[in-house]
């Protein structure tokens, strides 16, 4: 069996090292890949935009099954154009990518079918939106609607901050057309918990809840990033929890779906507050989370490959998806001054023991070396019994991979150990 995985980071390599414990997978193409992805998949130089080179390299090489991991060619409908030359899928139509493309359509969507989520304006006019900022209750949260790389998001504690936000977005255009509209909404409070589901939309089958860690420094402080490390399950998602999320979040989302005719097939994702007035939605994703996927596949005790095609055959219902309860940690490692200004081109040494545990994110590949090429450089995963063995474990591995200009967080792990300890 011929599979392509759509996409070049941690969270693609995470995917391939998974499905290639399926037997019948004789061959992955990764399209574009990455200089780690490529000791585990043939990386094709097709970038994960590219809509049209995707598909005809699908149909020229007889790829039997797709995996796009990515939300924006999922957004842009990969997968609506892969199907339509006959090639079965993994991830979202576009239609239902919309969930995660545009920020003002999923507010909408929870408004409309009583999902719970935080107060909200939506605005397409700077003016009317500086207007509002001049009032609204500080801190308030100022959200570009569309893609930003997992950037659009500003928490404003002041006023100046909030008016700064807006015209960074909507003047400036800090992301592009993603910040012609924005969505200004309530401030919550509460821990963060991230829940990736399987669906083929009828059946919602939650992964293992993890906890992420966004800011670049320890403390949580500093700028946001695309995840600097992440542990599962998160010691604040109760089964208790887990259970109102299945019936006031997790499938009343999917109907949503299901009733504006835009059904969701793949992983969803569910970025959740757990406030004082029960679990809210901060956002959806339309695909795995990342680094959140590096914690959570590698507890998948069921085939992975099983479980996508279960999924894009719409019989979620009639497998059995299993994890470990065991617990995990994962550790960024990055380029010094990511998500800012950060160099790279520097060799990366990784012992060969490590190899199933290290899922490469930005790195090139010359002459069978491996060279940083990106701000998050690697992750590395560990698995055991207590959480405090696997962040141990993982920090323990880190201190064995070595490149010049290493940068990574010192406290993964702390503020789930705190709470497991009823700090």
């Amino acid at each position: 069996m011929k599979v392509l995985v759509v996409g070049g980071g941690g969270r693609e390599h995470a995917i391939i090292k998974k499905i290639k414990q399926n037997a019948e997978v004789h061959k992955i193409y990764a399209l574009p890949g990455n200089g780690g992805i490529s000791e585990d998949a043939e990386c094709v130089n097709i970038g994960a935009k590219d809509i049209d080179g995707i598909v005809r390299f699908a149909v020229e090489n007889n790829v039997d099954y797709a995996i796009v991991a990515p939300d924006d060619p999922l957004v842009l409908g990969a997968v609506d154009a892969l199907e339509a030359q006959g090639i079965a899928c993994f991830g979202p139509r576009a239609n239902a990518a919309i969930i995660e493309g545009s920020k003002a359509f999923a507010k909408q969507l929870m408004k409309k079918y009583a999902i719970p989520t935080a107060q909200y304006e939506i605005f397409n006019d700077v003016e009317a939106a500086l207007e509002y900022v001049k009032t609204a209750p500080i801190p308030t949260v100022i959200k570009a609607d569309g893609l930003a790389l997992g950037k659009g998001v500003i928490i404003a504690n002041t006023r100046d901050e909030a008016v700064a936000a807006v015209k960074s977005m909507m003047q400036d255009k800090a992301f592009g057309k993603s910040g012609d509209c924005i969505v200004i909404e309530e401030f919550l409070t509460g821990p963060e918990v991230s829940v990736l589901a399987f669906t083929d939309g009828k059946t919602v089958v939650p992964m293992v809840s993890s906890m992420d860690h966004k800011r670049a420094l320890d403390g949580d402080k500093g700028l946001n990033t695309g995840g600097m490390g992440t542990v599962a399950p998160n010691p604040y998602y109760t089964a208790e929890i887990a259970n109102e999320c299945m019936q006031s979040i997790f499938m009343p989302t999917v109907q949503a779906m299901n009733a504006e005719g835009r059904t969701f097939k793949g992983c969803l994702y569910f970025g959740l507050m757990l406030t004082a007035d029960g679990a809210k939605v901060i956002e959806y994703n339309c695909r795995f989370g990342d680094p959140e996927t590096q914690v959570v596949l590698p507890l998948l005790k069921s085939d992975l490959l099983t479980v996508m095609k279960a999924v894009t055959d719409e019989r979620l219902g009639e497998i059995s998806v299993e994890f470990s309860d065991e617990n995990a940690c994962c550790v960024i490692m990055a380029s010094k001054g990511y998500p800012s200004h950060y160099e790279k081109g520097f060799e990366i040494s990784i012992p060969k023991e490590l190899n199933d545990k290290v899922f490469v994110a930005g790195a090139s590949r010359s002459e069978d070396k491996l060279y940083t090429n990106g701000g998050r450089v690697l992750g590395v995963t560990e698995i055991a019994n207590t959480l405090s063995e696997a962040v141990a474990k993982a920090y323990a591995d880190v201190e064995k991979i070595d490149f010049a200009n290493a940068y990574w967080r010192k406290d993964i792990g702390k503020r789930a150990l705190d709470a497991a300890e009823g700090k």
